[in-house]
């Protein structure tokens, strides 16, 4: 079969979801491309990021926010060797995308590093005195119109949600307060649907756009935004982005505007992609029939990773 025949190649960087330490430790301590990335982060944040997230007190610290990304760009490192081609897309939902970003150069790894960790911090000042409550929730098989009864009741009820994301059919992420999410978990079983888990801090919600104001103002001022060498698609509507100005907004919408994969998907096809790689632990969008059923899946995972499946 020609390369033609077969088809692009697209690089992937997925969200964040929770990843163990002791699953990631070997690959970063042992790993060239990890260890040479490591010692970048080290030298831009002034402290061990290994150390630090070995004694990370939640899933979703500092250090293991740039424990992660270190992982994906190491994976991806060698990602053309393995693939035998040189991936004509890249996108990364959700958190992914500032991976994706440095992958296509439109931002410096260093100041990925950067981004990421005072980013972090940013976001916890933010929830810490605005939207205190506020969680996001992953629910599916829950048809849209179905998801839609619901919702009116929270809202009949006086409750704020917004739709932080569209995942696959029936797949999607609600932004709602803590005080009314177990009220929500029965109604969602109720109606057949299954819960997943419910993130915090809360993330993609157009009541949040405080915090995007937030960041631009005291973290993106001090990053450098180029033009990318390759094109990014953006997480939020598939749109390719060719230019600063375009990866820029996309880092910023990704506070106060909702991931939409199945944007993503159908641009990757329109693009020719056959092939995707998926360059992270991920739990999520590889699994999802809008993945599986469009391109042929590899998944570059630390060997630890791999062995829990």
């Amino acid at each position: 079969m020609t390369a033609e025949q077969q088809g692009g190649t697209a690089l992937v960087f997925p969200g964040m979801g929770p990843t163990r330490f002791a699953d990631m430790a070997e690959f970063l301590a042992t790993n060239r491309h990890a260890r040479r990335r490591l010692a970048t982060a080290d030298e831009v944040l002034g402290y061990s990021v290994y150390e630090r997230y070995r004694s990370a007190p939640d899933d979703y610290a500092e250090y293991a926010q740039i424990a992660f990304l270190v992982a994906c760009l190491a994976l991806a490192d060698s990602a053309e060797r393995k693939l035998g081609a040189v991936p004509e897309l890249v996108t990364g939902p959700s958190f992914g995308q500032r991976a994706a970003a440095a992958y296509a150069q439109s931002l410096s790894f260093a100041d990925t590093v950067l981004l990421t960790a005072r980013l972090a911090r940013c976001e916890e000042e933010f929830f810490a005195e605005e939207h205190r409550e506020a969680v996001t929730h992953c629910v599916v098989h829950t048809p849209e119109d179905v998801l839609k009864e619901v919702l009116a009741e929270l809202a009949e009820r006086g409750e704020w949600y917004d739709i932080s994301g569209r995942i696959d059919r029936g797949f999607h992420l609600v932004s709602l307060r803590e005080p009314v999410l177990d009220w929500f978990k029965g109604r969602i079983s109720d109606v057949g649907g299954y819960n997943m888990y419910t993130m915090w801090p809360p993330v993609h919600a157009p009541a949040f756009d405080g915090l995007r104001r937030k960041a631009e103002a005291e973290v993106f001022g001090e990053i450098t935004v180029s033009d990318p060498k390759l094109p990014v698609v953006a997480d939020q509507d598939g749109s390719v982005l060719t230019d600063a100005a375009g990866v820029r907004r996309m880092l910023l919408d990704t506070f106060d505007r909702p991931i939409h994969w199945p944007d993503i998907v159908a641009t990757l096809r329109e693009r020719g992609v056959r092939r995707m790689c998926v360059s992270g632990p991920d739990n999520l969008f590889t699994r999802v029939d809008s993945t599986r059923e469009h391109f042929e899946l590899v998944h570059l995972v630390p060997p630890r990773v791999r062995g829990r499946g």
